[in-house]
């Protein structure tokens, strides 16, 4: 009698689970979505199947992660804890001396878009920098393991690959080596980007003792929400006084000479000065998330890194950090991308392995290049993901018959990711122009004002272009119809790619 029961009442219990669930999903999407395009897509799918659509979202459609790590604090060159910079004036800004003050060649649309980039980052922007880019792992490889090496207090390593090869067995050894001379060394890797490579380099880091861990690396059901949130960024950070950040990972694909003729083309950046201080401070912050440590003190944060008095400046570049996430970050290098192609008068150079723009990028670039401003973009003729490389195309019309310049680099494959506007002011970091990297991941960026950094990367985009192949509007109209279905299709899947 009771089985009789339980199969008459285990329908009305499998359709109220049908109706209740997907509500429950639905107001999380209403609440918690800010574009009605993903709103709609994700509410549609909860409800056209909604244990399957609902499980899909609680793993993929979550993309906003509350993190407890506290605020980090420093002295800047006093004992005074950093501003909050809540309210008006200098605090909104970002604290510190405005821009004028700083890089006398900036004009009022450099001057407006630092004041807009220090109410955005909370950070200020900091003068007496030196930032030298590296081009490929053959330059930056070594430079990183010096200052590993060299260092006597720390050392702070943020990295999404790690793998465990020749370039990885470089850095797990010297790593190793400064633990045991004493050096305080923390390494994160992400936990997604750890699975690129078996054995893991998080597997041998923690038999070769030194402190590591995985950012949301977790089989348990509540954290599965987070499964879409990765750490993109690539820091490194030595006694609190040089960092290095970018685009590269640790693999042995970037040495030339491991790949002849196919090595990955890469740029990281090696920075001394002030705006370390930033790239620590966001280090420290995802490192107290995963490991439930603060880290303070002067082995981090040394108190006279902010000291400009004569001879304590390394170089000329005014800068500062960009950190984006899904959490209070959220859009952050995203205002920043669109501020930059908004001051732009003469010039735009975007070099970056994927592009999949949203429409509001798309219009800013259409904008600049209407108003006679030369928008070149320079991309992998083939990228390492096909799909994107075909969600991509199917844009290309878009910004082409506005009359920005698309251009195709021939192999290997580049993976550097760089904004320069008007050959003065230059975006670079981690992220790239697509919704993964603007929305979803976790990542850090430097703007910086550097006329000298600046030149010699526009050259260095130069030879770029000069290598690369031009993409007209006529042949991108003319494509195969078969080709233009494909890239369609791939396109509709740009917000997850």
């Amino acid at each position: 009698m009771e089985l009789f029961a339980l199969e008459e009442i285990l329908p009305l219990l499998v359709a109220a689970a049908a109706i209740a669930i997907p509500a429950l999903a639905s107001y999380h999407i209403i609440d918690s979505k800010d574009d009605v395009r993903a709103a709609i897509g994700w509410a549609g799918l909860v409800w056209l199947v909604p244990f399957i659509g609902t499980i899909l979202y609680l793993l993929f459609g979550i993309n906003r992660i509350r993190r407890k790590a506290a605020r980090v604090r420093r002295h800047r060159g006093s004992n005074q804890p950093e501003q909050e910079h809540e309210g008006q004036g200098e605090a909104a800004s970002g604290g510190g001396p405005p821009l004028q003050a700083l890089f006398p060649e900036a004009g009022e649309a450099m001057k407006a878009q630092a004041e807009m980039m220090g109410r955005i980052t909370g950070l200020p922007l900091t003068p007496g920098n030196d930032i030298r880019f590296l081009d490929g792992g053959d330059e930056a490889y070594p430079s990183m393991l010096k200052a590993i090496n060299d260092a006597t207090q720390s050392v702070a390593l943020a990295t999404f690959i790690f793998d465990y090869d020749r370039a990885g067995k470089q850095f797990v050894e010297a790593l190793k080596a400064a633990v045991e001379r004493g050096v305080e060394v923390r390494v994160l890797i992400d936990g997604v980007g750890e699975l690129y490579h078996f054995p893991s380099s998080w597997r041998m880091l923690r038999r070769a003792g030194v402190p590591v861990q995985r950012f949301n690396r977790s089989i348990m059901p509540w954290r599965m929400a987070y499964l879409n949130l990765r750490n993109h960024r690539k820091i490194l950070v030595a006694d609190g006084r040089i960092g290095f950040t970018g685009g590269m990972n640790l693999r042995q694909g970037n040495f030339r000479d491991a790949r002849p003729g196919n090595a990955i083309r890469d740029m990281h950046f090696r920075l001394e000065g002030p705006v370390v201080g930033h790239l620590m401070e966001v280090f420290a912050i995802d490192w107290s998330f995963a490991a439930s440590e603060n880290l303070e003190g002067e082995a981090w944060f040394p108190r006279d890194l902010d000291d400009h008095g004569p001879g304590n400046n390394p170089g000329s570049a005014v800068a500062r950090g960009v950190p984006d996430g899904p959490d209070e970050d959220l859009n952050k290098i995203s205002w920043a991308i669109l501020s930059g192609l908004g001051m732009a008068r003469r010039s735009i150079k975007i070099v970056t392995p994927y592009f999949l723009p949203d429409k509001i990028i798309v219009a800013a670039l259409s904008h600049a290049a209407l108003r006679g401003v030369r928008v070149d973009i320079i991309l992998p003729a083939r990228s390492n993901l096909k799909i994107v490389d075909w969600a991509s195309r199917a844009q290309y019309a878009q910004v082409l018959e506005q009359g920005c310049h698309i251009h195709h680099l021939p192999p290997p494959f580049d993976h550097t990711k760089l904004l320069l506007v008007d050959d003065i002011w230059l975006l670079f970091g981690s992220s790239n122009w697509d919704p993964r990297s603007l929305r979803l991941n976790f990542e850090f960026n430097v703007e910086c004002y550097d006329r000298a950094l600046a030149g010699a990367l526009a050259a260095n985009i130069s030879r770029r272009i000069a290598a690369a192949k031009q993409v007209t509007l006529a042949e991108v109209r003319s494509k195969h119809p078969f080709r233009r279905a494909r890239d369609g299709v791939a396109w509709l899947f740009s917000p997850y790619l």
